[in-house]
């Protein structure tokens, strides 16, 4: 299988790195990823400024590449530019840090996945909540491995990626799988508030909440110890209230 690799913390991450020495024993894998980390960015891609791809060569002798843009324009100029044929399949991660809840709208981890879907590749973002403990990447690689072949059997629906998390464990310790929603309470409210030499306040953001309650979510599952997958939908039209709107006769 041709796998396209990518994250939002730059191509020399160690989730990234180990995730594609784990598959590049079975696969064709070619990793494209932002020069320098570039979390939280969204879905943002590049217009004011030029974009560069540098070939980058491991010390395995394998060559990567380093674009200096965004994980959305990692994948625009894989699919477009360095790719003479569509991979089979784009994995975004593993991000180092949970993507869950309202959080999957800042990630650039799960835009990347996502700039997949929008034009027909299948895709998954790939995390791993991150506490004080090892964060277990050689273990969610393997893991992933085991995924990736069963995934592009069943084929997702068109406009349809994978969101996968899993708990800050290692991987022999994690309960199971858990097929979840998007959790809706986990959005950032809270900052540090600092005071600089010149005593002028500054922020930054504090610790996210990962707020439990929400029964069968993403969420709730990393809470719980289990890897949590969820299916996310491109198209975000609410169709029901479509239909409502077309009733009213609008003027």
């Amino acid at each position: 299988m041709k796998i396209l690799l990518t994250n939002d913390d730059g191509y020399n991450a160690p989730g990234i790195l180990v995730l594609y020495e784990t598959l590049k024993l079975h696969h064709e894998v070619i990793l494209i990823a932002p020069d320098r980390e570039k979390s939280a960015v969204g879905h943002g891609i590049t217009l004011n400024e030029p974009m560069r791809i540098e070939a980058i060569n491991l010390d395995s002798g394998d060559e990567i590449y380093a674009i200096s843009g965004t994980p959305a324009d990692c994948i625009k100029l894989g699919l477009f530019e360095l790719c003479t044929n569509p991979p089979d399949l784009v994995i975004s991660g593993i991000n180092p840090g949970s993507n869950t809840g309202i959080n999957i709208n800042y990630s650039g981890t799960v835009a990347a996945a996502r700039e997949a879907t929008f034009n027909g590749i299948l895709s998954m973002a790939v995390s791993i909540f991150r506490t004080e403990n090892t964060i277990d990447f050689q273990g969610m690689s393997q893991f992933i491995a085991q995924l990736v072949n069963k995934i592009h059997d069943y084929r997702l629906p068109p406009g349809t990626f994978l969101n996968i998390n899993a708990p800050s464990i290692p991987i022999d310790d994690v309960k199971g799988i858990k097929i979840t929603r998007q959790a809706s309470n986990n959005i950032s409210k809270h900052f540090d508030k600092r005071t600089d030499p010149k005593n002028r306040s500054y922020f930054w953001y504090d610790n996210i909440d990962q707020v439990n309650g929400e029964a069968d979510t993403d969420v709730e599952a990393l809470s719980q110890n289990y890897i949590s997958i969820t299916p996310i939908q491109c198209d975000i039209t609410d169709y029901k209230t479509m239909a409502e709107l077309e009733s009213l006769q609008l003027p």
